[in-house]
């Protein structure tokens, strides 16, 4: 996995994305069906009303630290990337173990003992848009005068959870690494980047004392979807900008896959209609009949009025149900079986996609993106698939891991999880401390919590990992 170690006087290092991707998630879960009947909800409320079949979750062996630790390790290991070949390496996070250290600080102990401490880049703060950042401040300074010809390694993780109740079941937890560097097989679309940000209480984390956050559900959802709305739009123009030869504007058809940042499934599903809302609004009113037969009761539909609007939902759930099953629903493979991971949210959507599709059913396709941070912040941009067919190939084999891991998790009775959950939340900061979650349970490969000193100092181990067969 080389580059060059030097562009070509006054151009742009080509075809700047992701060279390696890897994934981790917690090694137990509690299924949703029986958290149901547990919580004593109606049947169908998280595994049909949100779309979630099973929640990963940490006891209090792992925090964001140890997460990241497994996603970086692994990844280097599995690509066989020597340590001097990385020049950056950034982190997206909103699991805050301290105020000042930055995880990123913490992830040098992977690199100290070969002498690399040349190494750019800190934690980026802002939800579940955190990993975002860290992923386009790592391909600007690719493409900047201070890029020295290394690559850059971005680790998005969180750890998402909530106190017992109806937001509980939106919890889960993850981390992603990426390799980013040029020549990449996963091209980002040069100038197809837009951004929306504005202040807003739909999600906050104010108590440093917990885990737990603040949550106004309603506005939390009308800030998403105002935010893809923005997004979609600029990213129209700027596309149109971009390609002046174009008659036709970017609409759906645009895109060959399109992936969201998924706090729940349905949530991505109303949300990939909503897109095709925005191609209806700015749709010519005489172009309508033929594109869309039988919307006219919609015709003077404004955006703003939509958002809780269930006759609009239905309507375009129901028009985009065969588009989000093309595009889309394969994505959320990961997502409704761990959870919400929050930072890395939408890139295990984009692992699902690669995972769950031929090499053959990706080569040279575009793939639009939206992240979305509450706060907030959000951008959409595309990613262009190579058209190398061996290439794409060793990435995706790279990823073969994925969903044995995924079946080699070990289920936990809902009363089990609970319990745990009541261990993270007592203990959370406390020091000194050692923790009493079972190490058995972790993946092999998987960093842990070994304790907190009376310093608040944490210290780690690792699982040892796999021998690969010979």
């Amino acid at each position: 996995m080389s580059s060059s170690n030097s562009t070509t006087s006054g151009q742009w290092p080509e075809d700047v994305g992701i060279l390696g991707l890897e994934i981790v998630f917690p090694s137990q879960y509690v299924d949703q069906t029986e958290l149901e009947a547990f919580d004593g909800v109606s049947a169908g409320k998280y595994t049909i009303g949100l779309g979630q079949q099973r929640m990963g979750f940490c006891s209090d062996r792992e925090d964001i630290n140890s997460l990241c630790l497994t996603a970086a390790r692994n990844l280097l290991e599995r690509h066989s990337i020597p340590l001097d070949r990385i020049g950056r390496l950034e982190v997206g996070t909103e699991t805050i173990v301290d105020k000042s250290k930055s995880v990123k600080s913490v992830l040098m102990q992977l690199f100290e003992p070969e002498g690399v401490t040349d190494l750019e880049g800190i934690d980026t703060t802002n939800a579940c848009y955190g990993g975002t950042a860290a992923l386009l401040n790592a391909i600007n300074w690719i493409e900047s005068s201070s890029w020295d010809g290394r690559l850059a390694l971005v680790v998005c993780g969180d750890i998402a959870v909530y106190a017992q109740g109806s937001a509980r079941p939106t919890g889960g937890a993850g981390a992603v690494a990426m390799l980013i560097g040029p020549n990449a097989p996963l091209r980002f679309e040069r100038g197809l980047r837009a951004t929306y940000m504005k202040h807003a209480y739909d999600f906050y984390k104010p108590d440093l004392s917990s885990e737990y956050p603040v949550v106004d559900g309603k506005l939390s959802i009308q800030c998403y979807l105002s935010a893809l709305d923005a997004c979609y739009q600029l990213y129209r123009k700027k596309f149109a900008q971009r390609h002046p030869d174009l008659v036709a504007p970017v609409t759906l058809d645009t895109f060959d896959a399109v992936i969201f940042h998924s706090p729940y499934c349905k949530l991505v599903q109303k949300s990939l209609a909503r897109i095709g809302l925005n191609d209806f609004v700015l749709t010519p009113a005489d172009q309508r009949p033929a594109l869309f037969p039988g919307f006219e009761q919609f015709a003077n539909v404004r955006l703003e009025d939509t958002y809780f609007d269930r006759d609009v939902e239905k309507a375009f759930m129901a028009q985009y149900a065969p588009v989000f099953a093309a595009k889309t629903k394969r994505s959320l493979h990961l997502a409704s079986q761990v959870g919400n991971m929050y930072t890395p949210s939408v890139y295990s959507c984009l692992v699902s996609l690669l995972v769950g599709s031929d090499v053959d059913e990706l080569l040279g396709k575009r793939v639009g993106v939206f992240s979305y941070g509450s706060g907030l912040a959000s951008s959409m941009y595309s990613i262009a698939v190579t058209t190398d067919r061996e290439r794409l190939a060793e990435f995706k084999r790279h990823l073969n891991y994925v969903q044995p891991l995924l079946d080699r998790r070990t289920k936990v009775e809902p009363a089990e999880f609970t319990r745990l959950m009541e261990v993270r939340e007592k203990n959370n900061h406390a020091a000194p401390y050692e923790p009493s979650g079972s190490v058995e349970v972790l993946f092999p490969g998987t960093y842990y919590l070994k304790a907190v000193d009376s310093m608040h100092r944490r210290t780690y181990e690792r699982v040892p990992p796999e021998q690969p067969s010979s």
